[in-house]
């Protein structure tokens, strides 16, 4: 059991510590790219969230070490996509907003890094049967890490947009108290106004 639980711990670090989370402004007609370099096998994710920005919509390419493109989305929301390594090198991906002509986009995403399938299920005949019980339970954490790691995004963006809605609250509210204060203003101007009109209308003048 202690073995386990250390296994399951290490596991978890180590899954851990494949993931890259970021935050970015796109401007409008721009495109930023990122780079991730593995070898065959490899397991690839790749989690984003629009979280600002116009329609919440981005342009997502990912393209394999030769350039040719493995996935292609437009005007996406949000999106999680998990895929093998077919060779070693380094995999772009790419998130572009030429398609907005004056809105920037902010958006959340995280790359993750798993291990490298190849590697997987070598044991010796001699340790099978104690080393199938290993590779379940490796399986059970990868599964369960991959889990957290998708509820740690829902909350990473849930936060952004509670924080974006909070600032647009503020913002409103200030507005509206200035505009409430600048209404007194001119009420109690024109409140002024007419009373000295009125003086001035009622007022008998003498003729000397």
């Amino acid at each position: 059991m202690t073995t386990g639980c250390l296994l399951a711990v290490l596991g978890c670090l180590s899954l851990a510590a494949g993931a890259h989370g970021y935050f970015i402004t796109v401007d409008a007609h721009a495109e930023e790219c990122f780079f991730e370099k593995v070898t065959a096998g490899t397991k690839l994710g790749l989690a984003f969230e629009v979280a600002e920005g116009g329609f919440l919509d981005i342009d997502i390419k990912i393209y394999n070490p030769e350039g040719k493109t493995i996935h292609e989305g437009e005007r996406e929301s949000n999106g999680r996509y998990t895929f093998p390594a077919s060779m070693d090198g380094v995999y772009t991906y790419c998130f572009s907003n030429k398609m907005s002509t004056m809105t920037p986009k902010i958006v959340m995403f995280t790359m993750e890094v798993g291990d490298d399938t190849k590697s997987e299920h070598h044991a010796p005949n001699a340790e099978e049967g104690e080393q199938a019980g290993g590779n379940k339970m490796e399986d059970m954490i990868k599964e369960l890490s991959a889990a957290l790691s998708g509820v740690k995004h829902e909350q990473d963006y849930m936060e952004v947009r509670e924080r974006i809605h909070r600032s647009i609250n503020d913002n409103t509210n200030s507005r509206v108290v200035m505009w409430s204060v600048f209404e007194a203003l001119v009420l109690v101007a024109m409140t002024i106004g007419q009373v000295y009109y009125l003086k001035q209308f009622f007022e008998v003048r003498r003729v000397v």
